[in-house]
């Protein structure tokens, strides 16, 4: 089953059906959402002058997911990289994220040996890092890419395998 709404709010598709929502009703909520993630993830793209594809690289189609933040109905929107397309790097390694029970236990020893606890959150983070996919899409005016442009996918994505 497909979830059309969350928190009573229309959870769009698409990028036309995010603005189509924010002009029937009135607001920039979704058209914001976008205009963040694509300034926060336009270090990961590089636009080729000459519109060659460099050999070896693979065209992968991109795409919105959007959503909504329960503590403050913030509306989100991600750029994803269709990595279901690539294959898996050969040196791909796992790595998995902490665990909450770990995460308690730290809190745990820090409550019992009188310790401040810091923390901080590094908005997208996963940018910083270079892919090993040699993958590339075309551009578009919704992802603010030049229209047909040849562009390379160069630093991590969601999506992506590596």
């Amino acid at each position: 089953m497909k979830r059309t709404h969350k928190f009573g709010i229309e959870l769009p598709k698409s990028v036309k059906e995010a603005l189509e929502i924010d002009k029937r009703t009135s607001t920039n909520f979704w058209q914001k959402a976008i205009e963040k993630e694509l300034f926060n993830v336009s270090a990961a793209f590089e636009i080729q002058k000459d519109e060659t594809v460099p050999v070896g690289y693979k065209e992968i189609p991109l795409h919105f997911v959007f959503d909504i933040k329960g503590d403050t109905l913030a509306r989100k929107a991600r750029l994803v990289a269709g990595g279901h397309v690539t294959d898996p790097p050969k040196d791909m390694t796992y790595s998995s994220v902490v665990s909450r029970d770990t995460v308690c236990l730290f809190f745990l020893l820090a409550a019992l040996n009188d310790l401040d606890i810091r923390a901080c959150d590094v908005q997208n983070a996963f940018v910083q890092a270079y892919t090993k996919e040699k993958v590339w899409t075309r551009g578009q005016q919704e992802f603010n890419l030049p229209e047909g442009a040849v562009v390379l996918i160069v630093r991590a994505l969601y999506g992506l395998k590596s």
